[in-house]
């Protein structure tokens, strides 16, 4: 499997568990965006994925193209937070790689990421100076050359994929490993995503909901691979009360990738 191969199979793999509480996957649909344009930004992201494997554009603008390529298919958002750590990765080969890789992104990085951004509805918390909803944010950028890691770094504290780049893909690196752990297949990605719910804010559901959802998310998680829950009704519970950790499976999918790349086994029925 190329690396590309691999990046299209994290993004379908992890749409297609289930039950994860609150996203959409192969048993559960959001008004406007479904399985469908989920399968379908992992292939029409593929022009955008060959040009990060090929070092052949800058990250700024492949995050850029794979946006405007996917939204083609008009269910939304449905893959921006999981570019934003493929593309490193797929760059640099490997974590250590994409660490060198985000660490040498430039100011047009970070000019071409705020366009992506607005070819999206996602934005950054209100009163953020570089919300890409303000006018003047591409000004400060440039005015402040700000690289993309230093774009990054200043969303770091609000935004769990932004603090992959600053800290050196650390929840990535902590979930394929445990996938290795959790073995093959579906279930393994289901397990593992339940256990960084349950140690982490997913940050999405900070956004759309309060810090104090985020927490009851996290806790009710915990309680569920304590025993004291039940993973269908909790994952029902979330979709009926639009409860997305979409941050979440932005770095499973990331997880996904690495961990296929180092032998971890998607199909339980050809494992060695």
């Amino acid at each position: 499997m190329t690396p590309v191969e691999r990046a299209q199979m994290a993004m379908i793999l992890e749409v297609t568990a289930y039950p994860k509480p609150g996203n959409v996957d192969r048993c559960h649909d959001y008004e406007g965006t479904r399985l469908e344009h989920f399968l379908a930004s992992a292939i029409l992201a593929r022009p955008a994925l060959e040009k990060a494997a090929g070092c052949s554009g800058g990250i700024g603008e492949i995050l850029r193209e794979a946006v405007r390529l996917t939204t083609a298919h008009g269910g939304g958002n449905t893959h921006f937070g999981a570019f934003i750590l493929l593309i490193p990765l797929l760059r640099g080969g490997d974590i250590p790689g994409a660490v060198r890789a985000v660490q040498d992104s430039t100011v047009e990085d970070a000019v071409s990421f705020y366009q992506a951004f607005s070819l999206t509805k996602v934005r950054m918390l209100p009163g953020d100076p570089l919300d890409v909803a303000d006018p003047h944010a591409l000004d400060l950028i440039r005015d402040r050359r700000m690289t993309l890691f230093d774009v990054m770094d200043h969303s770091k504290e609000h935004d769990m994929v932004a603090r992959e780049w600053v800290n050196g893909f650390r929840l990535t690196r902590k979930a394929a490993d445990q996938l290795h752990r959790a073995g093959c297949g579906r279930d393994g990605i289901v397990g593992t995503f339940l256990r960084l719910l349950s140690t982490e804010i997913d940050t999405f559901i900070v956004k759309e909901h309060g810090p104090l959802v985020a927490e009851e998310v996290k806790q009710r998680a915990a309680g569920i691979l304590d025993g004291r829950g039940d993973l269908g009704a909790f994952d029902s519970e979330c979709i009926a009360r639009g409860i997305n950790p979409g941050s979440t499976a932005d770095i499973i999918i990331a997880a996904i990738y690495t961990a296929l790349g180092e032998g971890w086994a998607w199909d339980c029925s050809r494992k060695e």
